[in-house]
Order: structure tokens, then C-alpha cells, then sequence
């Protein structure tokens, strides 16, 4: 495994992840029954390598320190007699796409905000070797797009004097990055899920957090004639004597 001395483009970085990725779907799917040969218990620590030309190996790590690459996880071999089959393998599987991503985002450290942004947008449309062995399918985002005009990427809230505040939608992708960093650490006060800015949210006047518009049953247009949003916990204190 050589690394190139210039910085590799998103493209590049691409396809050598994907290449890795298919050895290793490879050797935990069509060549499975070799690969749980090769994983000998009594041997030493193995690894599991995905390599560029799209072959897998099982062998030792790299003697070098610090290795030429992010090394995959050491040992997978030992817990194989252990553990249900199937299971064994899936645990390599999530193993496998850690070392992926760390591999990728290695080779992509002189990458700006935006390629490394593209460069996970790419991978992230490929089912992880995870999702492969199980067999389970990625979850499909059927939401409307930005484009498409029927939600706006900003949640919703109004304040005490009617007006309504939200948080705009940004076109560049570096606005929309800034946004998406300044409330990744919101979470629904009903089902605790993070902030999503594909999702209509709406904010409590009173207690100030934030909830999905479907959690608390309040569309946008239905939110456009509430002065004052009270959460369902806000208003139950306020209806006590």
C-alpha cells in the first residue's frame, strides 16, 4: 500500500475506497468460507486488509511503526470459535467499514471543508459492509430536496410578539455547513432524536426547546397561525391550579 507524496483529489480518494470496500464484501460474502479458513484462532494477530486492486488478504499487521496506512483491527481471528457465525462476521463487518472511512479521510487530510464533505456525500451512497452481510438494506431519504421547494431547510419558531424566527436556509454549502454545525447538538425534547435540517422543526416559547414538527403534531402551515408555541409539557404545567 503506497501513498502518493501530492494530495489525492475526492475522486481518487473514491475510488481506491470503494475498490478496498469490494475485496472485503468479497472476502465476507462470496469467498467466506476461505476467509473463515484463513482466521485461524491459533495463529497471531490477523487483520483483514481490503487492497486498491480490489483483493483482501489475511495476515499480520505492518511491522513499521507508524504504519504506512491506519491499520484495520487487530486479532479478529481470536473471537471466531466464540461467537455464532454469523454474528463473528459482522462484527468483522463493522470492524472493516471503521477502517474504511479512517483509510479514506487519511488519504483525504489535505482536503478542504467542501471535497471532504463530497468525499463522504460519495461514500455514504454505498451500502456499508456492515448493511452487505447482514443483508439489510440501506433506509431510502424520501424527503424532498432543497430544490424541490416543498420544505425549507430552516425550522420554524414564533416569538411572544408574533413574529416568526427561523433559521434561514443557506444556499453556498459552506452556509449550509455553518448551519449544520450550530445545531448538530439539538435534540427533539420528545423523541430525543438529533437536529436534522431536512425536517420541519418547531421551538416552545416558554421552555425554549425544540421539538420535530410530527412529535408534537404541528405542521408548518399550522405553525404560521400560532403566536405563542407552547410544548405539550408547558402547557400540562400551565393547565395545573
Amino acid at each position: 500500500m503506497e501513498m502518493a507524496s501530492s494530495p489525492r483529489s475526492v475522486e481518487e480518494i473514491f475510488k481506491d475506497f470503494s475498490a478496498r470496500r469490494d475485496g472485503i464484501v468479497r472476502a465476507l460474502t462470496q469467498d467466506v468460507d476461505e476467509f473463515y479458513t484463513l482466521c485461524d484462532p491459533d495463529k497471531d494477530n490477523l487483520c483483514l486488509y481490503g487492497h486498491s486492486n480490489e483483493s483482501w488478504e489475511v495476515t499480520l499487521p505492518a511491522e513499521e511503526v507508524p504504519p504506512e496506512l491506519p491499520e484495520p483491527a487487530l486479532g479478529i481471528n481470536f473471537a471466531r470459535d466464540g461467537m455464532n457465525r454469523r454474528d463473528w462476521l459482522s462484527l468483522v463487518a463493522v470492524h472493516s467499514d471503521s477502517w474504511l472511512l479512517s483509510v479514506a479521510f487519511y488519504l483525504g487530510a489535505r482536503l478542504n471543508r467542501n471535497e471532504r464533505k463530497r468525499l463522504f456525500s460519495l461514500i455514504n451512497e454505498l451500502p456499508t459492509v456492515f448493511e452487505v452481510v447482514t443483508d439489510r438494506k440501506p433506509v431510502k431519504d424520501n424527503k424532498p430536496t432543497v430544490d424541490s421547494g416543498s420544505k425549507s431547510r430552516g425550522s420554524t419558531k414564533r416569538s411572544s410578539d408574533g413574529q416568526v424566527k427561523s433559521i434561514p436556509k443557506l444556499a453556498d454549502d459552506q452556509g449550509y455547513e455553518e448551519e449544520e454545525d450550530e445545531h448538530s447538538e439539538t435534540l427533539c425534547g420528545s423523541c430525543g432524536g438529533h437536529y436534522n435540517a431536512d425536517e420541519f422543526w418547531i421551538g416552545c416559547d416558554i421552555c425554549e426547546r425544540w421539538y420535530h414538527g410530527k412529535c408534537v403534531k404541528i405542521t408548518p402551515a399550522k405553525a404560521e397561525s400560532i403566536k405563542q408555541y407552547k410544548c405539550p409539557s408547558c402547557s400540562m404545567k400551565r393547565g395545573r391550579p
